[in-house]
């Protein structure tokens, strides 16, 4: 029996034609996505489902897909489905992470020009029959500076972009290697930097924890008076509030965005400025682009209803169903590994070693390695997966070195990631015990024991008596209750570590008082 998929929001014909050339049966019903439970009454029909992003894939709809194998988004973002549940019941959920990436860097460019020339007000003022032509006094952009915030895949179009229009392009990626900046003929920069030096600022990172508000009172603040800053990336990396108040002073000359932090935008605090430019996250928005994602989701569903293969899929790795229940334990072990490395590391990664020893040098290795660099990477890449890390890692000039060899120590299977920057060289081991749960076994050369857990707290500090009371003092005090609690030193009176898994997250202002401890060298709050 031929798989079904059902196309519930809007999809180009031609997408439509390539499920029925592979041999898929279609049922297209664009408008259905609007009504959940008319799709939860029929998605137990189909074996697939292709979506953009009026569909909203709840539980209560996977509920009852009982023959769903995977899901299809026609574009980057997955934030319309449930992907814990997905993965619960088994669902493969895909997206299409370079398709729009043209458009975009396209819109970007055309907001820069359209704020440099003041085109959207003089268009409104020549056609409401002023003739203003002294009022609106441009900028060139020919031998500006233009400052690029996360040069990946948009990021460097922009840049190339940017250089064919004679500008001068400084690029702020922690990620971005100097091999890769002086392949796309930018300078790399620290952010103050950038700051400092742009006549033109344009964001291009997704929204995490350490690029929220990148641009924020205090950073705007530290901008050349006179910038221009462009959003076409995410709401939520400038503060709204106070690049208003930087428009009003006149220190930031004018800004354009097509992305905020409340969405759809009916009110916003740069809404009426003269200097202000909006368009409604249009950043995806041509014939084209539409046309590539719809394309990419079609053949990337009728691969895997059809012959199991799996490509840019956002919550398993490209391996088969038979390599499946060997891998996932190591699968999980490699990505907390890799995330545990990722979240301890603000600087440039220049390269990553991940060495395999013992029975899990047989597996499958690229997709544990997938895994491990989708874990490292994703503090700072929040829409990173386990097919796109490498090629995103490729893109940024971090080189990938793996080794496989027999078993040398107490471990049946033991997988080491070793960070290397230009400060330092950092590395941690982990195993999977019998009871198939990830265990972490050597931190920095030091040996530990400890099991993974969604929150914990990670401190290197200086073996001298009394410092575990204190610290286990200050959790008690501040209502934090201990899980576990693995220690670790590598002589008596030198280097230890202590990697305590706690109920809840770890407040800010407590993690501060951690890391006024006198022996304490470094404290970070940690979460799997």
């Amino acid at each position: 029996m031929a798989p079904r998929v059902l196309i519930s929001d809007k999809l180009s014909p031609a997408a439509i034609q390539i499920f029925k050339d592979r041999g898929v049966e279609v049922d297209f019903q664009p408008d259905l996505g609007k009504d959940k439970d008319k799709l939860a009454e029929i998605i137990g029909n189909y074996d697939g489902l292709a979506i953009r992003s009026a569909t909203k894939v709840t539980p209560k709809i996977l509920e009852k897909a009982n023959r769903l194998k995977v899901i299809g988004r026609a574009g980057i973002g997955v934030d319309n489905v449930d992907l814990p549940a997905a993965t619960a019941k088994g669902v493969i959920v895909m997206n299409t992470p370079f398709g729009n990436s043209i458009t975009t860097a396209e819109h970007a460019i055309a907001m820069m020009f359209a704020l440099a020339r003041e085109i959207p007000a003089a268009d409104a003022s020549t056609q409401a029959g002023k003739w203003e032509k002294n009022r609106f006094m441009g900028v060139e952009v020919t031998g500006k500076t233009l400052g690029i915030i996360g040069c990946g895949n948009i990021g460097s179009i922009v840049a190339e972009r940017g250089v064919g229009l004679k500008m001068k392009v400084i690029a702020f990626d922690p990620f971005l290697s100097p091999e890769r900046a002086l392949d796309l003929g930018v300078e790399k920069v620290e952010l103050e930097d950038l700051l400092a030096r742009a006549d033109f600022i344009t964001l291009h990172t997704p929204l995490t924890e350490k690029t929220k508000n990148i641009l924020s009172a205090e950073n705007l603040a530290k901008t050349k008076k006179g910038v221009r800053i462009i959003n076409c990336a995410r709401g939520g990396l400038v503060d709204e509030e106070a690049l208003r108040a930087a428009l009003d002073s006149k220190h930031v000359a004018g800004a354009a965005f097509d992305v905020f932090t409340i969405e759809p935008a009916e009110t916003n605090p740069l809404f009426g400025h003269p200097n202000v430019v909006c368009t409604p996250h249009l950043g995806a928005a041509t014939t084209e682009a539409q046309e590539n994602v719809a394309l990419q989701v079609a053949e990337q569903m009728s691969d895997y209803l059809l012959t199991g293969a799996i490509s840019n899929a956002v919550n398993f790795p490209s391996i088969t169903a038979e390599e499946a229940p060997k891998l996932k334990p190591f699968i999980e072990l490699s990505e907390k590994l890799g995330s545990f490395a990722g979240q301890l590391t603000d600087t440039d990664i220049k390269t990553v070693r991940i060495i395999y020893e013992g029975a899990v040098a047989d597996l499958k290795v690229k997709a544990l390695t997938s895994a491990a660099v989708a874990g490292l990477l994703r503090p700072a890449l929040a829409d990173i997966n386990v097919v796109s890390a490498p090629s995103v890692a490729k893109e940024r000039g971090v080189v990938i070195e793996e080794t496989t060899r027999a078993a040398t120590g107490d471990y049946e299977s033991l997988i080491t990631v070793t960070v290397v920057t230009e400060k330092f060289e950092r590395s941690v081991s982990g195993t999977v015990f019998a009871d198939g749960h990830p265990r972490i076994v050597n931190i920095k050369g030091i040996k530990v024991d400890a099991e993974f857990a969604p929150a914990m707290v990670y401190v290197t500090n200086e073996d001298k008596p009394g410092f575990i009371g204190r610290f286990a003092g200050l959790l008690g005090d501040a209502g934090i209750n201990i899980a576990t609690f693995a220690l670790g030193r590598d002589h008596a009176g030198g280097d230890a570590i202590a990697l305590v898994a706690v109920d809840g997250a770890v407040p800010a202002e407590l993690l501060a008082k951690v890391q006024a401890l006198p022996q304490v060298k470094a404290a970070k709050a940690l979460a799997f």
